[in-house]
């Protein structure tokens, strides 16, 4: 009887001692890091950022024409050049998203995916957020525009990229990518394929509100490119990009109203067409903004 009272002691001290260790473990398994980007956009580059599995996702992105003609036309707002897309996301499962945009500029209809592969935690065993993003454009404009010898492939574009992100504070976060651009018809003199580097960043003031910036540039690349001239000078190359604006957050809203030099909005027409120089003031520059709607299904 004594033997058997001190193996049931002995087994619920082995007991207790293998719960304790497994809160221990509990307690100190790193957890991931939160409320860094709100939205997957900012400005115009994609952020590391995904909702939630079985969010659903309504984007507005608005483009008001250049600034230069000043109060004539209110520094763009009224001006014909407006450009606009709507777009719809959805997360199926956890960390990925599809989606569908229909932009004004060439009438481009766009598919997406969107992976986040990395999420940083707290304690830094992922030190970094880590995303990738594609997708595939059709342009729609008429037959004539792409020349003689039409096919419908000619009216495709493609755009990917890699997205390195990290949360440093409560208050600033941090983006770099680098992508590549590729469209199956363009005009004599210029590449089929452009790569690039950005950086993005958000700093935030308040729970609800942030400062964004962004900034987009081509990466010229002499044993990647088609076309160049005798005296080694680029044909017809697109201009970096530039953008700061402000974002405000209200739970399942964001809204986003900056200043950027790209007249486009799909990220396949900003990297192989942009020719406004952001360095000219108001010539190259334009109001814009972005609103985001999320439902949960």
């Amino acid at each position: 009887m004594k033997k058997i009272v001190l193996l049931a002691i002995a087994t619920i001290i082995g007991l207790n001692f293998a719960f304790a260790q497994d809160e221990e473990t509990e307690k100190v398994k790193d957890k991931p890091v939160y409320d860094y980007f709100r939205n997957g956009t900012l400005i115009d580059n994609q952020t590391v950022y995904i909702p939630e599995a079985r969010n659903f996702e309504m984007v507005i992105q608005h483009r008001f024409g250049k600034m230069n003609n000043g109060v004539k036309d209110v520094w763009g707002i009224y001006s014909p050049g407006a450009n606009i897309r709507i777009g719809f996301n959805y997360v199926p499962i956890e960390n990925l998203q599809i989606g569908y945009g229909l932009t004004k500029k060439n009438m481009y209809s766009d598919f997406s995916a969107k992976y986040l592969i990395l999420h940083q935690t707290r304690k830094n065993d992922i030190p970094v957020f880590l995303a990738v993003y594609g997708n595939m454009a059709i342009d729609g404009r008429a037959d004539d525009v792409f020349g003689e010898n039409y096919k419908f492939s000619n009216r495709f574009s493609y755009f990917s990229s890699i997205i390195l992100g990290r949360k440093f504070n409560d208050w600033f976060s941090l983006e770099v990518n680098g992508n590549l651009t590729h469209y199956n018809s363009v005009a004599a003199g210029n590449d089929h394929d452009k790569i690039g580097l950005g950086v993005d960043g958000q700093i935030k003031f308040s729970p609800q509100s942030a400062i964004h910036f962004m900034y987009n540039f081509p990466l010229k690349i002499q044993s990647f490119s088609e076309y160049k001239t005798d005296n080694n000078e680029w044909l017809d190359y697109p201009q970096p990009t530039f953008g700061v604006g402000y974002e405000v957050f209200t739970g399942g809203h964001s809204f986003q109203i900056y200043i950027t030099s790209a007249d486009g909005i799909l990220p396949q027409d900003i990297h192989m067409y942009n020719a406004t120089d952001w360095t000219k003031g108001t010539q190259g520059l334009m109001f814009g903004f972005t609103m985001n709607r999320l439902w949960m299904f």
